[in-house]
């Protein structure tokens, strides 16, 4: 049983490039499909993920869809959990539940809430939503994997925004303490926050950091820091790549993305963290995705 669709290696050919573009191309469109027929939930940050998250599950983590519970299985952890219908949408396409599932998220029985519950979906690794958590749990699953002897990576995915909690510091600070080189921190750095400091940026807003600031301070906690285009397919390939080849440090890395990528109209502005769709809206979303609107946006459920 082959646990990748692909081997994985620094060179991804065009074909396989073309493939994962259109992955993520589709996990943008169930996104917005399924945010409107709830009516609630994020946009902006699964977007802003929709490439990276393409590129884990179609071609670097270790995985079995057919059994996710699968001991040796590579862990991922969504700490920025309220994008959880871009990771829904990515595990579906995967073949961990049947894709016509996604038009049940966030509601009141469905497996898919609003944040990632792994008591009631199989294949997610921790339930997260609390901001800053995530790679706590993950620091853990990189110890427990080397105390086991199983040759198993953890990935975790963070906001730039999550990145101002304490929390995150302190496990940063213990895991390059105890030298988790199977540790990775995926930052999705779209400078922008559902709250975040006032000032003349985009709709008022200036990003969570200064330039620079993330690699420094990954960086002065001891981990190996790569950057890299978070919608460059090419280039989180071999990113993600570099990041399997461990030095003996924790390794984070800084992607560039932006926030609502692909959507025209939700592009670098912070009021699509979340916000529900007008039907005009979602038109012209599903036009820029390339994807035909359907005849009706109804609820199915």
């Amino acid at each position: 049983m082959s646990e990748r669709l692909v081997a994985p290696g620094p060179a991804a050919d065009a074909d396989e490039i073309l493939h994962l573009q259109e992955i993520a191309r589709r996990i943008r469109v169930e996104v917005v499909k399924a945010v409107n027929i709830a009516r609630a939930g994020h946009l902006g940050g699964p977007l802003s993920a929709a490439d990276m998250l393409a590129a884990l599950y179609f071609h670097e983590l270790r995985i079995r869809p057919d059994e996710p519970d699968w001991p040796d299985r590579d862990r991922f952890i969504l700490s920025k959990g309220h994008s959880s219908i871009g990771l829904y949408s990515a595990m579906a396409l995967r073949g961990y539940f049947p894709v016509e599932e996604l038009a049940t998220f966030d509601g009141a029985h469905s497996r898919l809430q609003g944040h990632p519950d792994m008591t009631r979906l199989p294949g997610l690794d921790m339930s997260t939503g609390s901001l800053g958590m995530g790679i706590s749990a993950g620091m853990g699953m990189a110890l427990g994997a080397r105390l086991t002897g199983r040759d198993i990576r953890a990935w975790v995915m963070l906001g730039d925004g999550e990145c101002q909690e304490g929390e995150v510091w302190e496990a940063a600070m213990a895991a390059a303490r105890y030298g988790l080189d199977n540790l990775i921190a995926v930052v999705d750095h779209n400078r922008l926050q559902q709250y975040g400091w006032p000032g003349d940026g985009p709709d008022g807003r200036i990003p969570p950091q200064v330039p620079g600031e993330l690699v420094a301070k990954w960086s002065a906690f001891g981990w190996r820091v790569l950057e890299m285009d978070g919608h460059d397919m090419a280039d989180i390939l071999r990113a993600f790549d570099e990041a399997t080849h461990g030095d003996g440090r924790p390794t984070a890395i800084i992607a560039y993305t932006i926030k609502g990528k692909g959507v025209s109209f939700m592009e670098g502005h912070y009021f699509w963290h979340t916000r529900a769709i007008k039907p005009d809206e979602f038109a012209t979303a599903m036009a820029d995705l390339g994807e035909p609107a359907p005849e009706t946006d109804g609820d199915p459920r």
